[in-house]
């Protein structure tokens, strides 16, 4: 992941930012907006107003149907299982590839419990920037681990900032794997299949016929863009092969989720239109 991935970090929270002026926001963050760099956080403030607001809704659906919605219910739904699995007696949670995401400073779950934000060493170092500003200090339970996915190994890495194997994580692997290449994704799942048995992961994918352009779902400025022009989308699995490859790595999967859930789940109960795109689903697995 070079510098061009990192630079998309920004994107989803200021999407959430803008969605906290619906009268029913699909995520509430109120840190979303004071996370963000000046120019996004002026687009988000004027947000506030509803013709500006749905004209960037519109441009974000104008280039890939359902964009907009897809992007908050995926949020939304890790967020719901991170809940869950903190009652359950998660001890953990390993943010991979965390960008400006604030689930270790506004989901009051997690403060009882060291949360390792990793991510590409210039994202830490913003990240960093941020929490300070906002907080002025990174928190006790917050530890930013800078790491490179493609050279470095992760669970060492994880190691020297105090994550070590007698932990039973929620690890989240939010919007990234399309970034990486394949051996950089298997080389993660080796070390996640050392975890130990419990410990939970949330992640999101992008279908491989995507991104081989067999089937773009109505999405072509986006594969026109993230695949052909700029090649930072190179990885992805076809929706029947993920609980293969997670068995193999001693992963259950407990359940995928696309547009029909997202719908039912989230968009119809808060009014919204219940399309989401078909580009990318979610998935939460269980260590057996």
């Amino acid at each position: 992941m070079g510098n061009a991935a990192a630079r998309t970090a920004v994107g989803p929270t200021a999407l959430v930012a803008i969605d906290q002026h619906e009268e029913i926001p699909l995520v509430r963050d109120k840190l979303a907006h004071r996370m963000l760099p000046p120019g996004a956080k002026v687009v988000a403030g004027l947000s506030a107003l509803r013709p500006v607001r749905w004209a960037v809704v519109r441009a974000a659906e104008k280039k890939v149907p359902g964009l907009w919605s897809s992007l908050l219910c995926r949020k939304r739904y890790i967020d719901d299982q991170l809940r869950t699995a903190a009652d359950d007696g998660i001890d953990a949670v390993v943010l991979l590839g965390a960008g400006l995401d604030t689930r270790a400073y506004r989901l009051p779950q997690l403060a009882a419990m060291p949360c390792y934000e990793v991510d590409l060493p210039k994202n830490t170092a913003r990240k960093r920037a941020a929490v300070q500003k906002l907080c002025g200090k990174v928190p006790d339970h917050v530890r930013l681990v800078p790491v490179d996915f493609e050279a470095e190994d992760l669970g060492e890495v994880l190691a020297a900032h105090g994550c070590t194997a007698d932990r039973r994580p929620f690890f989240v692997w939010e919007g990234v794997t399309q970034y990486l290449t394949e051996s950089a994704v298997r080389r993660t799942f080796d070390f996640l299949a050392g975890a130990r048995t419990g410990s939970r992961l949330a992640f999101t994918f992008v279908r491989a016929d995507f991104l081989d352009g067999t089937a773009v779902r109505g999405a072509e400025a986006l594969h026109r863009e993230y695949v052909v022009k700029r090649g930072l989308w190179k990885f992805g699995w076809a929706p029947e092969e993920v609980a293969g490859f997670l068995a193999e790595h001693g992963w259950r999967q407990v359940e995928q989720v696309g547009p029909p859930e997202f719908a039912a789940r989230y968009l119809k109960p808060a009014g919204r239109p219940p399309i989401a795109s078909e580009v990318e689903l979610s998935v939460l697995a269980e260590k057996v």
